[in-house]
């Protein structure tokens, strides 16, 4: 070994030079080492590398440029010390602006759930507050105070002060603002790796008393008991119990113009648009998909009659299939009280809202043995995982299935008793029962 490289730097042994950092390696070529502290994340960081150059001089200058690379990050100092609470809220506003967040209600979701996130949460005794993330620098978080926070939650959620699929909405975008962080300022890794969603299997949201949803034979009540009530509103139910279309798809729909959704001389409609809230319209459906329907004649006659009973000059002037008074979209909550007073008139025993028309098509449609390619394409479900989310199977169609199953079984044992009966030319010294032989009693 040549005494001259006396130091080892990994594998190579090296020799120090005048310039400082910058070792010559036996061999040819330099190892440049030093330690800096980088501004992304306020901790010490080493920079070691083999160079194949010429002089010492360009390895010193290569690490200098390095040193200044990893101690000035671009524009990293201020902005990496803003609160968290600051920085989720530009976050947010920058969503918005670029429109990945486009809808009323999905900016209405996000400003619900930074209120819990920045500022907190407190039980609804206001005994237990669980400190939100605001005055926390964006860098500072930890996976320690994530896993507090969702300690913390977890407690309300025993207490029943918080739903978990509320919560769980709240974790989804922590992660989303601390994902984003991790990407815009190189951070090492996001504290909510690995955070798993609150516990949902014991929490019931619509149970065997409260299915949300109307059998086959309470609908045709529920529509007539609407029509009777509340005539004005009965065309848009019957639209959404026949179709499975949310209300916000529902309420843009236009019969006339040159932008129509109701082509009534070819009896199809045109599912593009959704409202959620103002004047606000999306030329997609919350799915993000663009489809038709093609409409049997009685849903046709049905939307008919309803534009023949439009009363106001402003709801007539209207493009709007179901205009509000003054020709505009109708509210969100439109339908909340005509479906709470049915509901009452023919003691329904549980609360039934407009949300519960999409979950009751399903219903209808697997009972009416459409298959379930022909369901979707009418919901716009993309799944067949969201289609079963919105069926209610009841006893009758577990009984039915089972009785088909039962016959089966029956007409198989028949069979099989016939067959044994033939092949002992009449033979009757065992019963056949249920498949299996008995000896014949002496």
């Amino acid at each position: 070994m040549d005494k001259k490289f006396t130091k080892k730097l990994g594998n190579c042994w090296v020799r120090l030079t005048r310039l400082p950092g910058v070792f010559e390696k036996k061999g040819g070529g330099y190892v440049v080492r030093a330690r800096v502290k980088d501004s992304m994340t306020g901790r010490m960081h080493e920079i070691r590398k083999i160079l194949d150059v010429e002089t010492e001089r360009l390895a010193f200058e290569w690490l200098e440029d390095e040193k200044a690379r990893a101690q000035s990050r671009t524009g990293s100092g201020p902005i990496l010390k803003q609160r968290f609470g600051d920085y989720a809220v530009s976050l947010l506003e920058k969503k918005i602006q670029v429109r990945d967040i486009r809808s009323p209600t999905g900016r209405d979701k996000w400003k619900h759930a930074l209120t819990h996130l920045i500022a907190g949460t407190q039980s609804q005794d206001e005994s237990v507050l669980v400190p939100g993330f605001g005055e926390l620098s964006i860098d500072e978080i930890r996976v320690a105070h994530v896993d507090r926070w969702r300690a913390g939650v977890a407690t309300l959620i025993a207490r029943g002060d918080y739903s978990p699929n509320t919560t769980n909405g709240w974790l989804s975008i922590l992660r989303v603002i601390m994902k984003a962080a991790v990407r815009e300022f190189e951070l090492p890794r996001s504290p909510t790796e690995d955070v798993r969603d609150f516990d949902t299997s014991d929490h019931v949201t619509y149970s065997e008393e409260a299915p949300h949803s109307l059998t086959p034979q309470q609908v045709p009540v529920f529509l007539e008991l609407l029509r009777e009530l509340h005539p004005q509103h009965y065309a848009m139910a019957f639209l959404g119990f026949c179709t499975g279309l949310r209300p916000s798809t529902m309420r843009p729909l236009r019969r006339t113009g040159e932008n129509a959704d109701v082509l009534w001389d070819d009896g199809r409609l045109l599912v593009r648009c959704s409202q959620t809230r103002g004047d606000l319209v999306l030329n997609t459906t919350k799915q993000k998909t663009r489809y038709s329907i093609h409409l049997p004649d009685a849903v046709l006659r049905v939307l008919r009659w309803h534009v023949e009973q439009l009363k106001t000059g402003a709801q007539q002037d209207s493009e709007l299939l179901f205009p509000s008074l003054d020709g505009g979209f109708r509210s969100p909550s439109v339908l909340n009280k005509p479906f709470a007073e049915v509901s009452e008139t023919m003691g329904l025993g549980y609360a039934f809202t407009q949300r519960g028309m999409r979950r009751t098509f399903n219903d209808l449609a697997r009972a009416a043995e459409v298959q379930d390619l022909v369901t979707r394409s009418i919901s716009g479900h993309l799944t067949e995982r969201m289609q079963h989310h919105y069926s209610t199977v009841r006893g009758e169609e577990q009984q039915l299935g089972l009785g088909k199953v039962v016959n089966l079984m029956t007409k198989r044992a028949e069979r099989a008793a016939e067959s044994s009966s033939g092949d002992h030319g009449g033979d009757h010294g065992s019963e056949v029962v249920s498949g299996t032989k008995k000896p014949a009693s002496a």
